[in-house]
């Protein structure tokens, strides 16, 4: 903990990577870590990570890069959060870790990034501008079908389910007051162009309305996995993998198991955590 008990400073376990945290706030969880090893890129892609939080999803995904990948710098992260000490935290973890250069991270509300009059599409084949690596600065406006891939680990409670607790930054995080399912949809629709990549993390519960919403924006879903916490109990989470302008033809991809006794954590999840 910081000397003001606000603030803990997180190891990552890969790369040498940290994570600058606030308790009182919504600190990342195992979900994060799933969606950053589901998500694929490759060479020169833009990336751009919508609901960021603390900015684990970037962070943990420029983390796993190749080490090649990682030097070559052609691979672009850019987060968006409404939270601003959520941004401040994100943008001071990449600035620690050395991945300001490769990830920035954009103050805003994902409903309104898209408005009447926002900056026109980039062309193929370019990223948008990243402030030049200052996490300080104001990133350049997210322009649509500018990005190859977006991840999204958004709130999975509709506004009137589960507990939202006395937090609001919490409640937040954890229900759809501020972003709903549709909303994400229409936002990762626009910000990637045509055969682009949606990555997510959700609940299952949540299918019905996370299908119909990537449908009515043109997001196919072609690959699925369900995360079970134990072999034999039920799902909890589910990743998901849709292109834009695809098909909504489904392969669901076998279980992962998280825990093989209380505990411990099957093989498997140990990789995947590094």
């Amino acid at each position: 903990m910081s000397p003001d008990q606000k603030e803990r400073i997180d190891d990552l376990q890969r790369g040498g990577c940290r994570i600058i945290q606030r308790p009182e706030l919504f600190c990342f969880g195992m979900d994060a870590v799933l969606l950053s090893a589901w998500a694929r890129v490759k060479s020169a892609d833009c990336v751009l990570d919508l609901c960021s939080g603390n900015g684990i999803v970037p962070i943990l995904m420029d983390a796993r890069l190749p080490e090649e990948l990682r030097q070559e710098g052609s691979i672009h992260f850019t987060g968006v959060e409404i939270n601003p000490v959520c941004v401040s935290l994100a943008r001071r973890s990449a600035l620690m870790n050395g991945q300001s250069e490769r990830i920035c991270f954009l103050e805003g509300d994902i409903r309104e990034i898209f408005h009447a009059g926002a900056a026109p599409e980039t062309p193929d084949g370019q990223c948008p501008d990243v402030s030049a690596g200052r996490p300080d600065a104001a990133c350049a406006s997210i322009a649509p079908g500018a990005y190859d891939v977006v991840t999204v680990n958004p709130p999975y409670m509709t506004g009137d389910g589960g507990l939202k607790g006395p937090s609001p930054e919490r409640a937040i995080a954890r229900h759809e007051v501020l972003c709903t399912m549709e909303d994400t949809a229409r936002a990762a629709a626009r910000a990637l162009r045509q055969g682009g990549h949606l990555y997510m993390v959700h609940r299952p519960h949540r299918l019905g309305d996370i299908f119909h919403a990537l449908q009515k924006h043109g997001l196919g879903v072609g690959r699925m996995r369900m995360v079970h916490p134990f072999s034999d109990k039920e799902a909890n989470l589910v990743l998901i993998d849709a292109r834009k302008g695809g098909k909504m033809y489904v392969h669901v991809e076998a279980p992962l198991t998280v825990y093989r006794e209380t505990g411990v954590y099957t093989e498997e999840l140990k990789a995947l955590y590094g």
